[in-house]
């Protein structure tokens, strides 16, 4: 989905991130959404465990 975006788009975004929020906001708004993917990746990890140890047991068997 976001593979198809390439360099002219990534600048309109930041382009228009700057306008809406403007360049005092861009670090906080870049820090929290940071933290966001940071605490979704740590609570997907346990399911991806599971699912490879399951599929480690099958194999095994």
């Amino acid at each position: 989905m976001l593979s198809n975006i390439g360099i002219p788009g990534l600048i309109l975004i930041i382009t228009l991130a700057l306008i809406i929020f403007g360049p005092s906001k861009l670090p906080e708004l870049g820090r929290a959404a940071g933290n966001t993917l940071r605490e979704f990746k740590e609570s997907t990890r346990p399911v991806f465990t599971e699912e490879d140890d399951m599929k480690n047991d099958k194999g095994e068997k």
